[in-house]
This record gives structure tokens, sequence and C-alpha cells, in this order.
């Protein structure tokens, strides 16, 4: 019997300002080598390489070229867009494949990039349509400085806009930032229908707290007077935002871990075995998770871990993962996914609101997703669950 033994590079930033998500990242995508190891019983096996760029733009292109030039073809890797646009000049140059395992707000397509997260038709569109519906159309953004808060508002304006709504007011912080006073006072000052929140890493958290307490202060309920909602609100994120802050925030994403699935209750009980000491598991660890079974797939389906051969093999691979049935579309390289919305509690956990009855056809550029389109489609798409 031949045996594929496959080295794979698992690229997340486990420590820095956005270290909770990127060691969620990386345990999901070391949970997935793990267990295909043990089932494969020796027919395949993967072999990773973990790097931790620690939260530093500047180390994520040293970090693949060391990967790429020990012979490494396929890197699991990166949470910001900022990070997948430093490193796709690389894996074209060279011809290898990024894996990329989060949401991010689209409008790109490169043949050696695997988008296994969320495209904004996944996440941003089915929000648009939730906020609307039952909060109201003026909202106020305020995001990290860099092209996933900038492309995020940039979608969430103009599909407000199309509804007869507006954007008070942008604001955006540099990654890491956790002042956060004259931002909040910015917000209460606007009295917005709703926050739309695209900062990352301890930035959020900060908000989130600082925003509390100030509404506390002047008697403000801010959960059903000015709710804050995000595409990038994680499990472990609410743990890092503590105690007295945590509920009531709203999350577009395709996987929480209260997903009522058997493949999930696997997934949470293996991940928590596997890391007692956490971070919980979010929709970053099952995008990682997916990456890498889907990686290994591919890969067994082709024979070998070559690229051009891997690729012609990545189309129209299919997964029952912890969310649900994913599969690769074979035109875009993006997945097939789930969209939900949920609301945080104050066990750290989501309550799903809504979900789509099945996966979606990813949309990267929202070609399909026109406004004039988009009301007829996502409406429905969308089921009441609690």
């Amino acid at each position: 019997m031949t045996s594929l033994r496959i080295p794979i590079g698992i690229v997340f930033s486990a420590t820095g300002s956005y270290g909770t998500v990127g060691r969620t990242m990386q345990n999901g995508a070391l949970l997935a080598c793990r267990q295909i190891n043990r089932e494969m019983g020796g027919a395949l096996t993967i072999q990773p390489t973990v790097i931790d760029p620690g939260s530093c733009l500047d180390a994520y292109a040293p970090a693949m070229e060391q990967l790429l030039s020990r012979g490494i073809r396929h890197v699991v890797g990166c949470y910001t867009s900022s990070s997948r646009k430093e490193v796709i000049p690389i894996f074209e140059k060279r011809d290898a494949l990024l894996w990329y395992p989060t949401h991010y707000e689209g409008f790109e397509s490169s043949d050696n990039v695997v988008y296994t997260g969320a495209a904004p038709n996944h996440h941003i569109l089915p929000l648009v349509e939730f906020l609307v519906a039952r909060h109201g159309k003026r909202a106020f953004c305020i995001g990290s400085n860099y092209i996933w808060a900038w492309e995020s508002n940039r979608v969430l304006r103009d599909e407000l806009m199309q509804r007869g709504g507006s954007v008070l007011a942008e604001r955006y912080l540099p990654v890491g930032e956790t002042e956060m006073a004259h931002i909040v006072s910015a917000v209460l000052d606007a009295k917005p229908d709703f926050v739309f929140n695209s900062l990352i890493g301890q930035s959020a958290y900060a908000f989130f707290r600082a925003m509390r307490a100030e509404c506390a202060a002047r008697g403000i309920d801010q959960i059903r007077t000015m709710p804050i909602a995000s595409c990038n609100l994680s499990e472990p994120e609410l743990v890092e935002i503590g105690a007295g802050a945590i509920d009531g925030h709203l999350s577009s994403s395709v996987y929480f871990a209260s997903v009522q699935t058997a493949a999930n209750r696997a997934f949470v009980a293996d991940y928590t075995s596997q890391f007692p000491q956490g971070p919980a598991a979010s929709s970053e660890a099952e995008a990682a998770y997916i990456a890498v079974r889907l990686l290994a797939k591919s890969v067994a389906a082709a024979g070998t871990d070559d690229i051009s051969r891997v690729r012609a093999f990545v189309g129209g691979q299919t997964l029952d993962a912890p969310q649900g049935r994913v599969s690769i579309d074979p035109g875009t390289l993006h997945a097939y996914l789930t969209p939900r919305i949920g609301r945080s509690r104050a066990d750290g956990q989501f309550d799903i609101l809504l979900e789509a009855p099945a996966p979606v056809r990813p949309d990267p550029y929202l070609v399909r997703s026109s406004a004039a389109l988009e009301q007829p489609i996502l409406r429905p798409m969308l089921k009441v669950v609690s």
C-alpha cells in the first residue's frame, strides 16, 4: 500500500493583539491533522510545521518563504486580510496553495488560494437584512484600520443605502488600540440604530467593555437601544470581553459552537479534550479544521501533493463539517457555507436566532447578490431558530 506523507505549514498568530483568535485557528488545524493521521492508519500522514508570526504583519512573508523554501507546498494560515494580501504574491510566484480559513471581505480570487471561510454574501448581506428588519437603517461603523474594515463597511453602506438607510459615521483605529472613550462618546452622540463593529482583537474587546460601561453610566439599555453587530465575533472573544459586557451582541457567522449537529457535538468534544486550556471552539477554529480536512481529501484524491494535480481535485470536494455540508465551488475556490445569526449569552455561547436551510453558494464579488436581487433571495434564506 502506498503511503503519502504530506508536509504542510500552519501559520497563525497565536500571540499578540489577536492571538486569542489565532490560537483557536491553530488548534482547529492541529485537531484535523491528528484526526486524519489516526483515521488513515498510515496511508496518508499530515506532517504540520507551525509558525507564529505574533500578530506582526511583517513576519508573515518571511514565514511563508521559510516554509516554501523547504519544499512545503500547502499552507493553512492567515487571519487578517492584510496578512493574506501580503503573502498571496509569494504563493503565486512559487505556485503553492494557501488555504485561507476565515471570514473575509471578498472581492478577491486567486488560483493559489482556497477560501474555506465566509464570503461577504455569507455574513454581511444576511446581517444587513436582519438589522434593517429588526433594528433600523441608521448605522455607526467602527473598525480596525485595514482592508477588512474598509471593505466590510463599504459593502454595508452600499446595502443600507439601497434600502433607504445610511451610515452616520465611520471611525477607524490602529490594530491593537484600546483607548475607546472618544469613540464611545461619538457613538452615543450620533444615536444610531445599531453599531457595526469590524474591530479585531484587543481593540474589539476594549470597545465592547467601554460601550457597555458608558451606556450603563448614562442609563441606556445598550442591548435594546444600540446593539453591536459583528461578522467577526466568536466564543473565545466573548471570554476576552469579560463578565458584565459579554451578552446581547449580534454575530453573523456560518458556525457557532451551539450548532445542533452530531458532527458538531463530536467536534466540540474532541476539541475540548485536546485543548482543555482553550481558547474555546469558534468559527475560526472550524474553518481551519475544514481547510485541513479538505486539503487531505484533495491530496488523497490526487495521489500527490503536487499543486497542479491537487488544484484539479479541490473543486467539488465535500465535507460533512461541524456546521453542516461544506463543498468547494470549482469556479471560485470558495466554500459553500451555511449562514447563521447568533446573539451572545452571559455564559460565553450564542443563541442561534436565524439560519439558512441549506449551504449557500459563495459569491465573493457579489455578482449574484445585488440589492435588486438580494431581497427575494435572502429573506427566505434565513429561518427563525429561536
